[in-house]
């Protein structure tokens, strides 16, 4: 029978809702709406007439009352005379003990007596079956129901999660989506984490028009049976049956459903990050919650803690950890960070927003501060973005200013003996995007690693890769594959291609050289004579080579060294540089592989002359000054750290 309610503008209407069998009928005060609904709603035997202002609110009122019908009489009119109803987060029913309503304003016992276990018998039986992670729902809607059971199994309480769709709790992130960024949204238990990724999944589905798979691992974002919620817009859902399969079912939806947006709620082992980090690979846009509170509790979880790149232990040499001002066992991120972008969900309305995840966890593992933004939105719905920049103490940034300087000297300084200004070229205010790159050609490193070095120091503009060696303006090499590959280094030569090498293919490593070589190019090498830097470069990096075997084999083991492969001039200056040391040396190969083997045979200078060419040898035949270690500065330009 249908109830006849005549409209009166601006009058409270007031609606009856019946309950089956037993249950008490009360009444509900709702806000009058422009127009009564012309038509009754049917549901497992309740009747309700709404006239809410909007579709989603009184969709939001019959799936409330469906969970209300799971509690005995008492308890449901409690709780729908409570004052904060439409704010309700969660009702607890233990056995023995008194019913719980949770709301923002605090908990609120339901019934003064304890819950029976026929009270939870009637509960579960109007949810599904429960999952082996103890967890239910109710069809077509988006509530949680989880149980607790004792050691024989049966349950003995329950955690009835109210949940809701709410338009425009994505608001916040909206440009973040578009641009197609991977986001990790990070939060405690109960704070809107999955609110907020269901909704960014019906923006992609129907505001971008992308192909969204949900990997709903308790039928929480599309709620439970086989028909998914209406909140999630035109995404596709997989369920998942067993949640220790998850990390399958991920790998299942990226090969055949042909996805360009995967989504997943609470990201908890270890598998499922690997998971994650193999379709992050693949070039889809991933959407994904983990528990926690900040960054921070990323890293130290050894079972997430490659979402964020993974962490490992390097160890330092002694110069570099006296560079730095640290330990010589320090942390530094293994990799790529699985997302781009990180959200920390403080409230509802409030977000810390790392726009780049991986220099958030950068400066996190040397202990600063990383830049952050604070966005919040008040009742009215007005936005607000506060840009947290990181503060540095006076004292480390003086240390890393020393550190730039050490790792970026050019041709210039060493023959000045002086330092350029503390702002790196590259980072000053004349620099433009409009301007030419530095195209780098890149041997026996994986380009993918030297991509994550440029991105780390958002130099895309100033330095890209290239697989044309003959429109290459740097050549960037891995020693030991460098020396093995004659033809390599004839063809840079050939092209006048300045070469920098690197001991190490470590992320730390090919960040400093990546600096280095940047600042080389904003000094020098764009707008000056590249032969004439090359063949300087080529010079120093000769003499320099043969320093080290000199004072590192030749003389303390009284070994000899084979040098790699040198033009005529270069040769005789080496050769130059072998007799300030009094050693002996014989030319070996044929042209275009021309070399010099050091031997551990001493000449018959005389003493005298001995200490006037010993002296500072490097310095004599390169007519340049070096560092207080005899160090030179351009071959192996960076400290050569361990892996």
């Amino acid at each position: 029978m249908l109830l006849s309610l005549v409209q009166i503008p601006h009058i409270p209407v007031i609606t009856t809702q019946h309950f089956p069998q037993k249950h008490h009928s009360f009444l509900k005060i709702t806000p009058h709406s422009q127009t009564v609904p012309k038509r009754r709603r049917k549901l497992e035997g309740y009747a309700s007439v709404s006239s809410s202002s909007s579709a989603s609110e009184d969709d939001f009122n019959m799936e409330l009352g469906r969970l209300l019908g799971l509690f005995p009489e008492e308890m449901r009119r409690r709780v729908s005379e409570h004052c904060e109803l439409q704010n309700l987060v969660e009702v607890v029913m233990d056995l023995g003990r008194k019913p719980l309503a949770r709301f923002p304003s605090g908990d609120f016992v339901l019934s003064d007596c304890p819950i029976t276990l026929e009270d939870l018998e009637h509960a579960t039986s109007q949810v599904g079956d429960f999952a082996i992670d103890n967890r239910a729902g109710i069809s077509r809607t988006l509530h949680r129901i989880s149980a607790i059971r004792n050691r024989k199994g049966q349950i003995i309480g329950l955690t009835c999660r109210v949940g809701r769709a709410i338009s425009g709790t994505a608001s916040l992130l909206r440009d973040l989506i578009q641009d197609g960024a991977s986001l990790l949204l990070i939060g405690p238990p109960g704070v809107g984490k999955t609110t907020i990724i269901r909704e960014i999944a019906r923006m992609l589905a129907n505001d971008y028009k992308k192909r969204v798979m949900i990997v709903d691992t308790s039928n929480e974002i599309g709620g439970d049976g086989d028909i998914p919620h209406a909140g999630i817009g035109n995404a596709r859902r997989m369920q998942v049956p067993n949640s220790d399969k998850q990390h399958k079912v991920l790998i299942e939806a990226v090969e055949n459903h042909m996805p360009q947006v995967i989504v997943i709620d609470e990201i908890g082992t270890k598998l499922e990050a690997m998971a994650a980090s193999t379709i992050a690979q693949r070039g889809i846009q991933l959407v994904a919650t983990a528990h926690g509170i900040t960054i921070e509790n990323l890293i130290v979880n050894p079972s997430l803690e490659m979402l964020v790149g993974g962490i490992q232990s390097v160890t330092l040499g002694d110069e570099e950890a006296n560079r730095r001002g640290v330990q010589k066992t320090v942390l530094e991120r293994k990799g790529p960070s699985t997302f781009s972008c990180a959200v920390e969900i403080i409230s509802k309305n409030e977000l810390r927003v790392h726009r780049s995840l991986e220099a958030t966890v950068d400066a996190n593992l040397l202990g600063r501060s990383p830049k952050v933004e604070v966005r919040k939105m008040d009742s009215q719905g007005i936005k607000e973005t506060v840009v947290i920049e990181p503060s540095i103490d006076a004292s480390v940034q003086k240390k890393d200013d020393i550190l730039f300087d050490d790792f970026s000297m050019t041709d210039e300084r060493i023959n000045a003996g002086a330092f350029i200004s503390e702002s790196p070229p590259y980072m000053q205010e004349n620099s433009s995007e409009d301007e030419t790159p530095l195209r780098l050609f890149v041997y026996g490193i994986l380009e993918a690693s030297v991509r994550q070095g440029i991105n780390q120091l958002k130099m895309d503009y100033v330095v890209q890769l290239t697989d044309n060696i003959s429109e290459a303006d740097a050549l960037l090499a891995l020693q030991s594959k460098l020396k093995k590959n004659s033809g390599m280094q004839a063809a840079a030569k050939s092209h006048d291609i300045p070469i920098y090498v690197t001991k190490t293919s470590s992320l730390v490593q090919i960040t400093k050289i990546i600096r280095s070589l940047a600042s080389d190019w904003a000094n020098g090498l764009k707008d000056s004579k590249l032969g004439d830097y090359a063949n300087y470069s080529e010079k120093t990096d000769a003499l320099e080579e043969t320093r080290i075997a000199i004072e590192q084999v030749v003389i303390p083991k009284g070994e000899p060294v084979e040098l790699l492969p040198r033009p005529s001039h270069i040769i005789s200056l080496q050769m130059d540089l072998i007799q300030k040391y009094r050693l002996q040396a014989e030319k070996m190969g044929t042209a275009p592989d021309v070399r010099i083997r050091i031997l551990p045979y001493h000449t018959g200078l005389d003493e005298s002359s001995e200490a006037e060419n010993t002296e500072n040898p490097f310095d004599d035949i390169l007519g340049a000054s070096s560092d207080s270690n005899g160090s030179s500065y351009i071959i192996d330009r960076l400290p050569i750290l361990p892996d």
